[in-house]
């Protein structure tokens, strides 16, 4: 096994062992509970990672034979289904966990000794597709009952100075969207690097925060999916329980109620360049890796990496904010954009995972740049991309608007 090899296999391992350790956070008796209709049970998710993996791995790429072939295919594929078209499985549909726990040993085991014989690239999207159904099991935990969780105990850092909102100039430039073929792993949406130029604009230093959209509340706009009313006051749902609105957090919302916030501002959503632009451009027509520079990610730079599991204030990261002074561009939530999800110039499917971007080529997903907490480091890197349904409302997500 190559040095390279040992490393990914070593980044393997520790995206196992976090995945394990969200699943220690469900009581067991909630482990076929569905807390959101438009995805599958926990149990699902409990077979998913290793059965991806194996398909992935073994099945699609060595063309190996499976001992479990009706758990490989049960467990093969998420969902996102349309409006009106929820899944009508029942809990006796899905088998005992302990056969999944079985299958998932067994899976290991087998991928494990073949792991200095793989190709670089799927073990990337092992990886890569592990972290993502990290952050997707933290928002589908997030909406179960507290009394069904088994939480480590959990700091929230509710309070810090009122942000100065303000719009910050961004000069006109050009944005490099994208990630070139021959540098290093990448999925195929990111593909192909292009430049394209970006007229000057305004954007808000911040994101869009709790207190600035109870306003938009109190003057008739939606109540976000965050937010829960007990008698008269606002309260945030949180992933230990609720607590008063902590009104200098970002605001999560769904990409419709983002738009409507920012027309009824007089402003709009940035579009993917602009949000490229003001997040990795520099006034001198330099681009850097991350918004603070070219130094990887640490939690001084962002609520990131599984740092915690709720937002903090958009005041609290100075330290990672872009070249022209916006703020938490990367980090404590993702960001809407106003730009569909669609494929760049020169797009080429994956063989080995032909599913992971075409068919939400469809004008109902919006690109969503950034990250949230619970999204891992490797993950925030500027070409990546994640997408969302318009009305999807329990996503990390907020926004910030722009002036053009």
């Amino acid at each position: 096994m190559t040095e390279f090899h040992a490393q990914l296999t070593a980044e393997l391992q520790r995206a196992r062992a976090y995945t394990d350790a969200l699943f220690t956070m469900i009581r067991p008796d909630s482990l076929y509970e569905r807390p959101v209709p438009e995805r599958h049970r926990f149990i699902f998710y409990v077979g998913h990672l290793e059965a991806f993996d194996w398909n992935l791995i073994a099945r699609n790429t060595l063309h190996l034979d499976s001992s479990h072939t009706s758990l490989d295919q049960l467990f093969a594929f998420g969902i996102d289904p349309p409006p009106g078209q929820l899944p009508r499985d029942q809990a006796a549909d899905w088998p005992f966990v302990e056969e999944v726990h079985r299958y998932n040993a067994d899976v290991r085991r087998r991928l494990d000794a073949l792991m200095k014989t793989l190709p670089e690239q799927v073990v990337h999207v092992a990886i890569e597709h592990r972290l993502m159904h990290a952050e997707t099991l933290s928002y589908i935990l997030h909406r179960l009952d507290p009394e069904r969780k088994l939480l480590p105990s959990m700091k929230l850092e509710t309070a810090g100075p009122a942000p100065a909102h303000r719009m910050i100039d961004v000069a006109e430039g050009t944005a490099t969207l994208g990630r070139p073929r021959t540098e290093g792993f990448r999925w195929d949406n990111e593909c192909e690097a292009h430049t394209v130029p970006v007229p000057a604009f305004g954007v808000s230093k911040y994101k869009v925060t709790n207190r600035q959209f109870l306003e938009f509340v109190r003057d008739g706009g939606p109540v976000p999916p965050f937010w829960v009313r007990h008698d008269e006051q606002w309260f945030w749902r949180g992933m230990g329980g609720d607590i008063p609105l902590p009104l200098e957090w970002p605001v999560y919302v769904t990409f419709e109620q983002a738009g409507a916030y920012a027309r009824w501002a007089g402003k709009s959503l940035p579009t993917e360049a602009q949000f490229h632009r003001a997040a990795y451009g520099t006034p001198s027509g330099q681009e850097r890796r991350y918004p603070w520079g070219d130094a990887p990610p640490d939690p001084k730079k962002g609520n990131f990496n599984f740092h915690g599991w709720d937002p903090v204030p958009v005041t609290a990261t100075p330290d990672g904010d872009s070249a022209f002074g916006v703020s938490q561009l990367v980090g404590n939530g993702w960001e809407w954009t106003g730009t569909p999800f669609k494929p760049f110039d020169g797009f080429q499917i994956y063989s080995f995972y032909p599913g992971y971007s075409q068919p939400f080529f469809d004008g109902e997903h919006f690109v969503l740049k950034g990250g949230s907490a619970q999204t891992a480091s490797r993950l925030l890197r500027r070409s990546f991309r994640n997408w969302f349904r318009r009305g999807y409302p329990y996503v990390y997500a907020g926004f910030r608007c722009v002036e053009n």
